[in-house]
């Protein structure tokens, strides 16, 4: 399908990073990009430059997130927003639970809810769900982020059906570790981040995410592209650990 048969699009996460990155490609297309964040001075700046229209909302408040879905017809959707917390659930407090439960699943739940249907009515849409590949591997840590992108990659496929018959597409794009500012995001030392996670590493950059929308995006329209597993070349996830009982930590 190509671009010109898509008028709208509301990304979230859109303040920096992946989100930026796609609103930017989809108000390159032509298209009208609601573009949803917390960061306000971030939104605006990005509006200046793109043309987007800006929604300072959070969205884990689920009043806002109603309110501004109540009146808009949209055409693309891309749940791209999302949080992690290191650690392994044995010792995540309730607010490592909450938190990532609210942004990285719940929101991705509801904004399904109010705004698939109409693309279900008008026989037209695509939804993007940007996971990781922690929603398909398993890995050292970060417990609640995997679970709730686990969550994300199963509704991703449960989507396809609810919306069967219908022209909604539906992709899922599952990302390894991208040159973003997450890692500084997580920890809260944006430089130290930076040394440890992105200096001297060959990663994919946000526009590379952005450019695998527009992929997906522009297949003819009986082309649904499912699924998208994006990491650097020098990445490989997965792995396999044995060990004897008398090696057990005590």
């Amino acid at each position: 399908m190509p671009f010109s048969d898509y008028k709208t699009a509301l990304v979230t996460g859109a303040s920096a990073g992946m989100g930026e990155a796609i609103v930017e490609r989809l108000c390159q297309e032509g298209i009208t990009v609601h573009a949803v964040a917390r960061r306000k001075e971030q939104l605006a700046a990005l509006a200046e430059r793109t043309g987007c229209i800006p929604h300072a909302v959070d969205v884990s408040d689920l009043s806002a997130l109603t309110a501004l879905c109540q009146d808009l017809q949209i055409d693309i959707l891309v749940n791209n927003a999302g949080l992690s917390h290191p650690g392994s659930i044995l010792d995540a407090d309730e607010n490592v639970i909450e938190t990532q439960v609210d942004v990285n699943l719940r929101a991705v739940l509801h904004l399904c809810r109010l705004l698939v249907p109409g693309m279900v009515a008008r026989d037209r849409g695509h939804v993007f769900n940007i996971t990781s590949i922690a929603a398909i591997y398993n890995f050292g840590g970060n417990s609640v982020y995997h679970a709730t992108k686990a969550g994300v990659h199963a509704l991703s496929r449960q989507l396809r059906v609810d919306c069967y018959g219908k022209r909604v597409r539906i992709t899922e794009i599952c990302p390894g570790r991208v040159a973003t500012d997450i890692f500084g995001n997580v920890s809260g030392d944006h430089e130290e981040a930076r040394r440890r996670f992105i200096d001297g590493f060959e990663l994919p950059q946000a526009k590379d995410i952005a450019d695998c929308v527009a992929f997906a995006l522009s297949a003819p329209v009986a082309v649904n592209i499912g699924n998208i597993e994006i990491t650097p070349t020098l990445q490989v996830p997965g792995g396999l650990s044995t060990m004897r009982p008398g090696d057990r930590a005590e």
